[in-house]
């Protein structure tokens, strides 16, 4: 039996590349606390579907909480411990499954729908949890909102145009094994998923997190704004079919 540190090596080489948009946190820290988590779960022999059910179960034990206890210092600190254990096993799960040779597109799937669930359940569990509370004016509600809205363009924009250029045999987005732009990562910082989790540690004061929020929020709103134009002229220059088409 190899040892542990033999894991996490045989991981470092079957990584994948990153995605040159990838922002900072999930590149510099995401990626390696998902390796440890990959070489814990190789070790215990858990599959790529299990390790994605664990990961589901950390992030949503996160979402039921705001939705159902009121704000406080504890609640933000367990929620954002929750979330960026279930962020890391997100990234765990297909690091297992190119180590043992068993991804497959069932997998692939599956991790697809809990991101597609998370990304919008978040916020909105945010939102009601609030409102439940009754600790800022309602004007603030909208904050989570919004956040809902554009991540759920901002995931199903980057879904369907990656699909689509696949599908008609074009390059995906360029990825590397080496060192990203440390500028490029921080300008895309607040479309990071990481940087979510993380804002929770001030949770404990509502009003301070909100702003946090919503400074993220209004980031991703001009990052989308910037892409939609851009995955549109890709899309317009893709070929009329796809090939192998009769």
């Amino acid at each position: 039996m190899e040892t542990f540190a033999e894991t996490l090596a045989r991981l470092g080489s079957a990584q994948k590349g990153a995605a040159r948009s990838a922002p900072a946190y999930s590149r510099f820290v995401n990626r390696r606390l998902g390796r440890v988590c990959a070489a814990v779960a190789y070790r215990l022999r858990l599959t790529p579907n299990q390790v994605s059910a664990a990961s589901a179960v950390f992030t949503f034990s996160g979402v039921v909480l705001l939705a159902l206890l009121r704000p406080s210092w504890g609640l933000g600190l367990a929620v954002c411990l929750l979330l960026v254990v279930g962020y890391a096993l997100d990234s765990a799960d297909g690091q297992v499954a190119r180590l043992t040779g068993t991804g497959s597109p069932v997998g692939e799937w599956l991790d697809h729908v809990i991101d597609s669930v998370k990304v919008v359940s978040l916020p909105l569990a945010l939102l009601v949890g609030l409102f439940r509370a009754d600790v800022v004016d309602d004007g603030w509600l909208l904050v989570p909102l919004v956040n809902a809205i554009v991540w759920s363009v901002l995931f199903f924009g980057m879904m369907i145009t990656e699909q689509l250029r696949r599908a008609h045999g074009a390059k995906s987005e360029a990825r590397t094994k080496g060192r990203l732009p440390w500028l490029r990562s921080v300008l895309v910082l607040p479309t990071d998923y990481g940087l979510l989790c993380l804002s929770f540690v001030v949770y404990g004061e509502p009003h301070v997190f909100l702003v946090v929020f919503a400074v993220i929020t209004l980031g991703m709103l001009g990052f989308v704004g910037l892409a939609l134009p851009k995955w549109y002229r890709d899309i317009r220059a893709l070929p009329a079919r796809i090939p192998g088409d009769v």
